[in-house]
């Protein structure tokens, strides 16, 4: 008998296919296509689905790409030259909602991520990427909360930043180069 975390581990990866195996190649390529032709890049999330969003734009940052996450203090003002990328379970979130209603005010394009594809999140977005954890009887005990929706959304944004290195012809070597060095 296994016990609790590697059975956790376990059915948390086999979601985590599950989940992935449903994703729309058209919005995909939309939101790559974002990615590389807008001026700056702008992320949000709050809560764990932020940190998922700060995980990725360090890779997007490595990549060579102007990026910042909103509220951050030195974030600068989004323009209609630009694109964010919002995240949220729920899609529900008031102030995940209230940032994607001004960004698009100014005409910049809103990237959605969001297990509610009929959320208010999402009716925001012009790109909406849905990835639905359908509940089932050990998503409670196995994987709490937003375990299963978080934890999709940062394979799913490692998988574009995949795509994005062939895309510019990035090496792993010249990622480094771009990688912070604390010392």
């Amino acid at each position: 008998m296994t016990n609790r975390a590697n059975e956790s581990s376990q059915y948390i990866a086999k979601k985590i296919t599950e989940i992935l195996a449903n994703g729309d190649e058209k919005s995909i390529e939309e939101v790559i296509r974002l990615l590389l032709t807008s001026d700056k890049v702008f992320i949000y999330g709050a809560g764990r689905s932020g940190l998922i969003g700060k995980a990725f734009a360090i890779r997007l940052v490595q990549l060579g790409l102007k990026v910042f996450f909103i509220g951050e203090t030195t974030t600068p003002i989004v323009d209609d030259t630009d694109v964010a990328l919002i995240i949220s379970n729920t899609g529900e979130t008031m102030s995940a909602i209230q940032t994607a209603n001004i960004i698009r005010r100014v005409g910049a394009k809103v990237v959605v991520i969001t297990s509610k594809k009929l959320s208010k999140l999402a009716h925001a977005g012009n790109v909406v990427v849905t990835l639905d954890p359908e509940p089932d009887d050990g998503t409670a005990a196995l994987a709490p909360l937003g375990t299963l929706f978080e934890d999709s959304t940062l394979i799913f944004l490692d998988g574009i930043i995949a795509q994005i290195m062939e895309k510019r012809k990035e090496t792993e070597s010249k990622m480094r180069g771009r990688h912070a060095i604390w010392v």
